[in-house]
């Protein structure tokens, strides 16, 4: 088996180049059965210069779908030869246009024809397959223009990373753990005041004996992740105490808590959720703002020094 059947589609990339190279080196079999002293990978280049007369290199490059920098140095290479000449622009100094000169323009009908030939003789080798590969590459580029590979990518990865992540109900033995998450981000952008130890050297007697809930996410056996909910009177409840550790960012963790949250506060029968936080914290905010949560002021002033914005979310029956 080689390497592409024991890779498969994970490979289409390092296929594409190893078809590239036999389609180049073949490519240059054509010009020397044409007598054509020319280098395939000039081809777009010249073919537009020649076809379309008068356009710059910028012009050319989205023209062909090439970068400037591509362009530029074939443009140079064709000079060198001595089949293109660059000037300025008439109307625009500051861009060089790329015209063809006399030796140029003499091997263009050569190359006209070879070009008519090519094209036969592909059509025919594409009708010999199966699938059509010039339309599956353009299907394929418009696909990867919608979302790059890249992209494709760490969707994947962070939904199977996702799907590692487990939620857990609060035990003792998490006290330290739900402390530390939430010291380490408030250390990082304010600082720790007296409302937030109590609640977190003693969750029990400040959220949970108070019919409050704690929920915690643990990954790979490392819990990562917190949030609380603070009962605030029969209807309504507060969500508090949400942390995610760095080193897990880009998870989903908090989206996951804050979903569990809403679930879990529905069941406790909320009909609202409140929650207190600071617009320097843009990450959360548009976190709570996915989740459904809008601004609000307050009935009564925060206990937080930190807490410049307040939002709800009323949950239906």
């Amino acid at each position: 088996m080689n390497f592409f059947d024991a890779i498969g589609s994970a490979a289409l990339g390092s296929r594409l180049r190893r078809l590239n190279d036999l389609m180049t080196s073949q490519a240059a079999e054509v010009y020397a059965l044409y007598q054509v002293p020319f280098e395939p990978r000039w081809f777009p280049v010249f073919y537009t210069v020649a076809s379309e007369p008068g356009r710059h290199v910028g012009d050319i490059a989205e023209r062909i779908g090439q970068t400037h920098a591509a362009v530029s140095q074939v443009v140079k290479d064709l000079a060198k030869h001595q089949l293109v000449k660059v000037q300025r622009g008439k109307t625009d100094q500051r861009r060089s246009v790329v015209t063809l000169t006399e030796k140029g323009a003499a091997l263009w009908p050569a190359l006209q024809q070879q070009t008519a030939d090519v094209q036969q003789a592909t059509e025919a080798l594409l009708a010999e397959t199966r699938h059509n590969l010039w339309l599956a590459l353009e299907e394929t580029e418009y696909a990867l223009s919608r979302q790059s590979l890249a992209g494709r990518v760490k969707a994947i990865r962070n939904q199977r990373m996702t799907n590692e992540v487990q939620l857990l109900a609060y035990e003792p033995a998490y006290q330290s753990d739900f402390k530390r998450l939430n010291i380490e981000w408030i250390e990082r952008y304010f600082r720790v005041e007296e409302a937030d130890l109590k609640a977190l050297d003693y969750p029990e007697e400040y959220i949970l004996d108070k019919g409050g809930y704690i929920l915690l996410a643990q990954h790979h056996g490392q819990i990562v992740g917190a949030c609380a909910l603070l009962k605030m009177d029969a209807s309504t409840y507060e969500l508090a105490k949400m942390a995610v550790s760095p080193t897990a960012q880009g998870l989903g963790i908090g989206f996951q808590l804050g979903q569990a949250a809403i679930a879990q506060a529905r069941a406790l029968g909320a009909q609202r959720l409140y929650l207190e936080s600071n617009t320097k914290l843009k990450p959360a905010i548009n976190l709570y703002h996915k989740l459904g949560f809008q601004k609000t002021v307050a009935d009564q002033p925060s206990p937080y020094e930190r807490c410049n914005i307040q939002m709800e979310l009323l949950l239906q029956p």
